[in-house]
């Protein structure tokens, strides 16, 4: 059997099986003790040196800011703006910290009863004694892994996603937040709090070193989609595929929309878009699209399948690119693998090997077709030889 039918420790010992049966996207669960001995991958420094380089996204949320309460300023941040906050009631939240530093990013392995593709960013918020972002409801499903110091969790119950939140602050804090019974604990490094979306909770630090890392989750909403996947649908037909009525009954009354009429339209609807085939092409390419426009950067000077071949026989391992996305699907019409937003069509065998994030060495190219879509996603900036990096480790 998969591993997936052990009890994992991560889970509070329940099987991933029984997790994703009995409280994925429908109960919390507090899990004691789940990454035992936890020692956080990254310092607070770090953190704060992060939310000030450019291009990374970080928020500063002040409970008594200088221009008035619940005060949310966005980087990058200097020096100068650590130094004036207070000792206390104030949150520093970095976004895609798993973007930046691989230790955090392999945090993501613990999750791998989950589809990668399904999972988003680590965002990681540090907090002095009484910091928090207020009472609120998140419409994703999170992970609240305690890293170091000590956070007080409290849950309310689920609610509707238009329950009432206060007005004139740049968050959204429910005006009212009643705590459930049992449902108020302090977190330790190494506790975690699965929370589905939609349950209110409030999470207050307790120290002076609070660091609690949110693992995240991507679900495209209804209106999201039906969108994306139209425009997906729309790049792909021909004008002459149209509204049309050959062989209908003489008009009954002027001006009236008939049934008949409207069923028509209603079937060119539903016959173009209920396509399975183009539902998975949209899916996987929307699933992967990189969470920042600018993430992936393409090459400025393109390899050449030769050179790549040679770099790669030189011992140099190709790495997959900090938050690039891939995903693959195998169905009737042959194998795609999904990167960064593109699909590209190929075998089966290089398709896995590719959308696990292992290094990828020379015995990789014995894959059929694998010399050259290693190529093009070295080309495109999804895949790099680490050396090429120069020293961008350093920064921070």
């Amino acid at each position: 059997m998969s591993h997936h039918d052990k009890p994992l420790t991560l889970l509070g010992d329940l099987t991933a099986a029984d997790f994703l049966a009995n409280y994925w996207q429908q109960k919390p669960l507090l899990i004691r003790g789940a990454i035992p001995d936890f020692i956080s991958p990254i310092e607070a420094d770090e953190l704060a040196g992060l939310a000030c380089e450019p291009g990374v996204e970080a928020r500063l949320v002040e409970e008594a800011g200088p221009d008035g309460p619940w005060q949310v300023s966005h980087g990058p941040f200097d020096e100068a703006t650590f130094k004036r906050l207070p000792e206390e009631n104030w949150s520093l939240l970095v976004q895609a910290v798993d973007h930046y530093v691989p230790s955090v990013a392999a945090l993501l392995d613990e999750f791998d009863f989950l589809p990668r593709w399904r999972l988003d960013d680590v965002m990681i918020s540090y907090a002095p004694p009484g910091g928090n972002v207020g009472a609120h409801i998140d419409q994703y499903d999170v992970f609240l892994l305690q890293a170091s110091g000590l956070r007080r969790w409290q849950l309310g119950g689920k609610l509707a996603e238009d329950a009432p939140i206060i007005q004139g602050i740049d968050l959204r804090i429910l005006q009212e937040f009643t705590v459930e019974p049992d449902s108020d604990w302090v977190l330790e490094p190494g506790d975690m709090l699965y929370l589905p979306p939609g349950w209110a909770h409030h999470g207050v630090s307790q120290s002076d070193d609070c660091m609690t890392i949110s693992v995240g989750f991507r679900a495209p909403s209804a209106d999201e989609a039906i969108t994306s996947y139209a425009d997906y649908l729309g790049e792909q037909l021909p004008a002459s595929q149209r509204y049309s009525d050959a062989g209908m009954a003489p008009a009954q009354q002027v001006g009236e929309l008939d049934d008949a009429a409207v069923e028509r339209m209603r079937q060119l609807i539903v016959s173009t878009l209920d396509n399975p085939a183009q539902v998975a092409q949209w899916f996987g390419r929307v699933m992967t699209q990189p969470k920042y426009v600018d993430q992936v950067v393409p090459l400025e000077t393109p390899l050449n399948e030769a050179a790549l071949v040679a770099q790669l026989q030189d011992g140099e391992p190709l790495y997959h690119m900090p938050g690039s996305r891939f995903a693959w699907r195998s169905d009737a019409s042959g194998t795609t693998l999904f990167v960064d937003g593109d699909g590209h069509a190929c075998s089966p065998e290089l398709a896995k090997r590719l959308a696990d994030t292992t290094p990828l060495y020379p015995e990789d190219l014995e894959l059929e077709g694998a010399a050259a879509l290693l190529t093009q996603l070295v080309n495109t900036g999804s895949l790099g030889f680490m050396s090429d990096e120069g020293d961008d480790d350093e920064e921070y």
